[in-house]
């Protein structure tokens, strides 16, 4: 989950210069596809995948449809939001995982871990705010940020869902079938846009983010998630999303753009805070 939360602010750095040159759907349909085919050429090359492996297709497409929700509102979301501020409403996704982990596999929180979720749930939303308390009184928040808070439900409510539908399949098989059914519900809801895409015309930086999101914040991430949600509980799993925006804050500095301002780093500590009471064991 340390190597997930780092891959996952990449996508929301590279993604911010991206998102207003193509349209979301368009994107991540190309991405889902380039993810699928590396993820079944090791899958196959693995000798795991059996028919087994395909009962209860229906499965999938819950979990695929999850995950593409997640995705395309995430670059819908930044084409009106700074990459550091999406990255906080990010770090809002173990507070709605926790919940419902409870309600599906009935994973309970212990007090210090309730304290965590808050504190990082402030912190988070004091980035989002811009450390602003006007905006805060006045529930300032951005469509940007609206929108992606709806994928990241989708998101939060996607890791004890693998817990649940999860029949012993290996992770990478299980993520395999998934990846595969989201990108068939993409290229079914999304096929008018995918054709009215003129491809190569896309500047540099889109077919980057593309390759980008593809490998790492795709095919690599749904394997570390999968592997960690069925070794930890969902709010744990969702914890080192706390770790998020400070990834993110070196992502933009390494792409030339500065540091934020300072009173965001008081936001930021609140979340790596919480990461610290998350993780340490009773």
């Amino acid at each position: 989950m340390l190597c997930f939360s780092a891959l996952v602010a990449g996508s929301f750095a590279l993604g911010s210069l991206a998102a207003p040159q193509i349209a979301p759907v368009a994107l991540n349909a190309v991405r889902f596809v380039i993810a699928g085919a590396l993820l079944a050429a090791v899958a196959l090359a693995s000798g795991k995948v059996d028919r087994g492996s395909v009962r209860a297709p229906w499965r999938y497409l819950v979990l695929g449809g999850l995950m593409i929700a997640y995705f395309v509102l995430m670059f819908e979301g930044l084409k009106t939001a700074a990459p550091i501020s999406l990255s906080a409403v990010f770090t809002l996704t173990p507070l709605m995982a926790a919940g419902f982990g409870w309600l599906i596999v009935r994973q309970r929180l212990t007090p210090r871990m309730m304290l965590a979720l808050a504190v990082g749930a402030i912190g988070a939303l004091w980035v989002i705010f811009g450390g602003d308390l006007a905006s805060v009184l006045r529930l300032g928040i951005g469509r940007g940020e609206a929108v992606y808070f709806i994928g990241c439900a989708a998101h939060a409510l996607y890791a004890p869902l693998v817990t649940r539908l999860n029949r012993g399949e290996p992770a990478l098989v299980f993520t395999l079938w998934t990846n595969l059914a989201g990108t068939a519900l993409l290229l079914v809801i999304g096929w008018p846009e995918i054709m009215a895409t003129d491809w190569l015309a896309l500047p540099g930086v889109v077919w980057l983010t593309i390759v980008y999101t593809a490998v790492a914040a795709t095919a690599a991430t749904f394997v570390l998630l999968q592997f960690a949600a069925l070794r930890l509980s969902a709010a744990k799993v969702m914890a080192y999303t706390y770790l998020t925006p400070s990834w993110v804050i070196l992502w933009q500095m390494a792409l030339g753009h500065g540091l934020p301002p300072g009173i965001i780093f008081a936001g930021v500590a609140m979340t790596g805070g919480a990461l610290v009471l998350l993780l340490k064991q009773e």
